[in-house]
Order: structure tokens, then sequence, then C-alpha cells
């Protein structure tokens, strides 16, 4: 037989007692009386499961847990197994001969004494689902297509799905501000907002925005317009992030370096 049950539980029990030696003994003489379905032969069994230089394990393991007869020593517990084993694929040939031999239009064998079993005809079961939902907002007018696809990557990155609500506060806060809704999605481009307040730009002049051009929003906005994407703080360093999206920040000159230039320029 090529398959047997494990028992963990019951064979740690039985050999917690065991070297390490002892227990690998142990398992390939259970792998190997199972596999055979015969008795073990004392004679060059160290060799045929892999362990002849440690014989005296494999020893001392087959007359604690086997008995010796005159066939060889056995299992009765693996003995049972097999057993149980050779009784099922017995069990499974004679029905496969039944179903061979029983005429094509033979109805099934019942079992004596059977009881008829009720049968229930349902009507198939269907489902009727709803389409998705595939109406997305229209970009309003006067935005471009370039700063309206900036603006949803903004959102997607933040998790923030666009709404006709959410266009619609936008919508409002710009005109309070003064600034056209163009104006105000580039604001909130180069800033990573994901809305937009009045009194967020009360001091700017109307469709003149004025931010820090190092600052992070402005990178990061940079960043999703030449496809490199937001910064992603959990596996990058900022300025590994910030170098990849301007490219190597060169070293200003320092004072004596501006110095021997203003002399060489002086000659």
């Amino acid at each position: 037989m090529h398959y047997y049950q494990f028992h963990i539980g019951d064979y740690k029990s039985h050999t917690h007692h065991l070297t390490v030696l002892e227990d690998i003994a142990y398992r390939r003489l259970l792998d190997h009386y199972y596999l055979h379905e015969a008795p073990i032969k004392q004679r060059d069994i160290a060799r045929q499961i892999g362990m002849r230089d440690h014989e005296q394990e494999v020893l001392s393991v087959l007359n604690e847990f086997f008995v010796s007869t005159d066939k060889g020593f056995v299992s009765a517990r693996a003995d049972e197994e097999i057993g149980k084993y050779r009784e099922m694929v017995d069990a499974g040939k004679r029905g496969a001969a039944k179903r061979w031999l029983s005429p094509p239009d033979a109805p099934p064998i019942a079992p004596p004494n059977a009881t008829p079993i009720a049968t229930n005809n349902h009507k198939p079961i269907t489902n009727n689902h709803k389409p998705k939902n595939t109406n997305t907002v229209a970009p309003p007018d006067g935005v471009t297509d370039s700063v309206w696809q900036d603006f949803k990557t903004l959102r997607k990155v933040k998790k923030a799905p666009i709404t006709n609500a959410a266009i619609d506060g936008i919508q409002r806060e710009a005109a309070k501000a003064g600034w056209s809704m163009e104006s105000a999605l580039k604001e909130c481009c180069t800033r990573g907002w994901v809305g937009f307040k009045a009194e967020w730009v009360a001091k700017t002049a109307p469709d003149k925005p004025q931010y820090d051009p190092d600052s992070r929003a402005a990178i990061e906005a940079e960043g999703i317009e030449r496809g490199i994407g937001p910064w992603n703080e959990g596996i990058e360093q900022w300025h590994a992030y910030k170098t990849k999206v301007r490219g190597k920040q060169e070293t200003p000159p320092n004072l004596s370096q501006l110095l021997a230039l203003a002399k060489r320029q002086a000659a």
C-alpha cells in the first residue's frame, strides 16, 4: 500500500524517548513495512532503508516496536491498517465489476430492504444580477483633458472616488475664491489636494497659484505628470524619489569656490 494514516499524537506518545537517529529508523521501518505489506527480515534491513552506518539504532528500534516471528518482524497495528486497506480495495473492485456487468438500460441495483428516497424536483435557481454601474463623472466645462486626467489620477491614488457631489463642491469653492475650475483643479494636483476650499487660497491671487516648487506636493505632482506616480513612503525614501523625478541634484558652490570664480573672471 502506498498510503497509511499517521496519528501524530499516538506516535509522539510512544516515541518521545527515541534519539533522532532512532526516530528516523522507526519511520523508515514503518514505511518499508506498509510499502511491502510483509514482515521485515532482519538481515540487511539497515541497508534497505538507507541506514547501513546506523545498524545498531535500526536493530534497537526493530526489537522494541516489532515482534519477531518465524516469518520475520511484524507489527500488529500495521497489519490492522493493511487489512482495512485491502478490504476497501476489494470492495471497490466488486462495485466496479457490478457496474460493468449490469446491462446498459438496467435500473440501479438497490440494497435489500432499502427505503425509497423521495426526490424533489427543484426549479433551476437563477441569479438576476443588476448590471454594474458604469456611470462616470464628466469633466467640468472649461477644464482641459490633461488637467482632468491628472486630477482623476490624484483622486485614485488618494482612494477618493470622483463623484458629482465632490465636483459641485469644488466648483462652489472655486467660484467663492474667484478661481476658474481649471485653475482650482490644477492647484489640487500641485498640492496633492483631493478637494478645494476658498479659504486655502485666500491670500493667493485668482488664477495665479503660488506654491513652493520644491515642496512635496509640487514634486509629487511632477512625478505623476511624468508617469512615475506619487511617492510611496512605505517602500522608498524621499530623497530617492526626488532624485528619480528630477534627476541628480547638483551641490551648490561654497564661498571659496565663488571667490575663486570671481578672481578668474576679473583676470
